[in-house]
């Protein structure tokens, strides 16, 4: 990519050497998709569109294959990943905008971008993959260009990727259930490369930080699943969770290392059913194994083989529960799982600090907890004293 983007100055450092910064999916589609409006509605041509991010980084973007009808308007942006390893680096990501009768701005996706055939996902079956932040940037760049338009009128916004589905065959689309293309992604709209000892780095500065203030009891979730679980759902002070990301070993090593008394992990079961076969790294190039450990604990637990070789055959653990729940033994399946990721948390430790965990999902809620979960939940509030605990009307699992 050549050009001013914005991004100029903001790299991260790998092996001593800088990888630049680049851009989302997400951002490529809101950029085009502004851009197009503008085009369509005030009637004039745009070579760069301007973009704030949500990680608080303006985006000056090029427009590119300006195409245009009598109601719409199609144009791209080209997907530029910086020096991070993506697949998607250098696609066309297209957005055609066209007017519709009603005030709606309706998005949606077209070639090259997938469409989700499986619960479980961020979108429901059926919707086009375009993730929840990137829609919600598409909307507010409309919005905008609706606002300078004096436009009251309703808008379509299709999403394409012409080589989108070939690539997709490149990720793990097609083994979630995304069928088609790609999916538009990205929560900050900017792609940071950083390498796996910066990752783990920057976890043990955060967990430093907090055993230094005083803590001797840590709440830790993978990712923002666990974070958005604990404050709709716990009486617990989400606030001072900290992330693993996929590094559940070096974490707890880490912990011990520090003289860290207990760990509460909260977690999708998506993540921590591998752990329940003494998988640390949760990444999916790293381990899988989700079905076959699903199926394994569901035998232990007493379903028919018919159902162990659905669970086989299935794409996410959601989809595995479901047929669980059809044999009625969802609680003893979890049971088992949860004794495993017990025995395997406190194995890594050599019991030298108390670790327990709770899990969910977003299609079943609340799953299981180990044996010592709510003893350590209570512990934590007690770290707290500051922390208001949640009206009684709100889901208390620990």
């Amino acid at each position: 990519m050549t050009g001013t983007t914005g991004l100029e100055g903001y790299y991260s450092i790998k092996n001593n050497k800088k990888m630049r910064y680049g851009y989302t999916t997400g951002s490529c589609a809101a950029g085009a998709a502004k851009a197009a409006a503008f085009m369509l509605l005030l009637n004039k041509y745009k070579e760069t569109e301007s973009l704030m991010t949500p990680k608080g980084i303006l985006l000056s973007l090029k427009i590119l294959d300006i195409t245009r009808g009598e109601n719409w308007v199609s144009c791209a942006v080209e997907k530029d990943a910086g020096d991070d390893p993506d697949v998607t680096h250098g696609l066309k990501i297209f957005a055609k905008v066209e007017k519709i009768s009603g005030k709606e701005i309706i998005i949606d996706g077209g070639v090259g971008v997938g469409r989700v055939t499986k619960k479980g996902l961020e979108q429901p079956v059926g919707s086009a993959a375009i993730n929840k932040v990137p829609r919600a940037m598409i909307q507010r760049a409309l919005e905008e260009i609706c606002s300078q338009a004096d436009y009251e009128g309703g808008l379509l916004v299709t999403i394409s990727v012409p080589k989108g589905e070939q690539t997709a065959a490149r990720t793990f689309n097609p083994r979630l259930g995304i069928e088609g293309g790609i999916s538009i992604l990205g929560t900050s709209g900017i792609v940071e490369p950083m390498s796996e000892a910066a990752l783990i780095k920057s976890i043990e500065v955060e967990m430093r930080q907090k055993v230094e203030n005083g803590a001797e009891y840590l709440l830790v979730t993978p990712g923002n699943y666990g974070v958005a679980y604990i404050k709709e759902h716990m009486n617990l002070p989400f606030s001072e969770n900290m992330k693993c990301s996929n590094y559940v070993g070096e974490t707890l090593d880490m912990a011990v290392d520090m003289g860290v008394k207990g760990i509460l992990f909260i977690s999708h079961i998506g993540k921590f059913v591998k752990v329940a076969a003494g998988i640390m790294n949760t990444h999916s190039r790293c381990a899988d194994g989700r079905a076959e450990i699903l199926a394994a604990n569901a035998l232990r637990a007493g379903i028919s083989m018919e159902g162990a070789r659905e669970i086989l055959n299935t794409i996410t653990t959601d989809e595995g529960l479901t047929v669980i729940q059809k044999e009625g033994l969802l609680e003893p399946v979890m049971g088992e799982l949860m004794d495993r990721i017990s025995y395997y948390l406190n194995h890594r430790t050599y019991g030298r600090l108390q670790t327990e965990a709770v899990l969910f999902s977003n299609e079943f809620g609340y799953l299981g907890e180990t044996k010592e979960a709510k003893t350590l939940a209570e512990l934590l509030r007690r770290q707290y004293p500051c922390y208001t605990e949640k009206t009684e009307e709100k889901e208390k699992k620990t």
